[in-house]
């Protein structure tokens, strides 16, 4: 079976592999660190390399230490709609935002950072949770021509999810690399997110699928 589309061009885009993610950090994902080392395999595949790296204010409305009473995981409304509390995580200039040591930095093409905005949230790499405010991504690959996206990274159910639906939503054809991604799973959040992907034309392959299926492209 064939993943990749003829005569598109593709770039990876990864999400957010940064130490507060990774086991140790403040909002650690299961096993995020073992996605590192698969992930760097994957870009000498690649022309158009992406990193996404949150970079929050202290004070960001995300946190729930900055609403009195209220607890992590906890839900309140925003002015953009209803808005999971997380612990303080990615922090901007502080080491739980930085990229996971062993990550290949040198390699991306472009660094896109988000969720700066203290009084919006960004899971997904195209836009904040406000649904209006774009982060720059989409006119990057417009400008360089891209129609297709390979996502990988942290978290499966989140920013990964989220990105991968607004860029099927702008016609992108999508590709997330399962085993190159691990998940937060908050109250069946990974099914869900798993379904809604399927549902919205979204491949769920594996980086041997996508990479065997390249090669054939090729």
């Amino acid at each position: 079976m064939a993943f990749m589309e003829k005569n598109l061009e593709t770039a990876l885009v990864v999400i957010d592999v940064q130490n507060d993610f990774c086991p140790g950090g403040h909002l650690a994902v299961p096993d995020g660190d073992q996605v590192v080392q698969p992930i760097n395999q994957l870009f000498e595949n690649f022309t158009h390399i992406i990193f996404t790296q949150d970079w929050h204010p202290a004070v960001h409305s995300s946190f729930a230490s900055n609403h009195h009473g209220f607890e992590p995981y906890q839900t309140v409304s925003m002015p953009y709609g209803s808005q999971i509390l997380w612990p303080d995580h990615c922090i901007q200039g502080e080491r739980g935002a930085e990229f996971h040591a062993q990550l290949d930095v040198n390699q991306a093409s472009v660094i896109l950072r988000k969720g700066t905005n203290k009084d919006i949230d960004s899971y997904s790499a195209f836009v904040e949770n406000d649904q209006k405010t774009p982060t720059g991504l989409h006119g990057y690959l417009k400008e360089h021509n891209i129609n297709q996206i390979v996502l990988v990274g942290l978290a499966t159910d989140f920013c990964v999810y989220y990105s991968a639906m607004d860029a099927a939503a702008k016609g992108y054809n999508v590709l997330v690399l399962i085993d190159c991604c691990r998940a937060i799973d908050l109250d069946g959040s990974l099914q869900q997110a798993q379904k809604a992907m399927g549902t919205n034309g979204i491949s769920l392959i594996t980086a041997n699928e996508f990479l065997s299926s390249a090669s054939h492209e090729l």
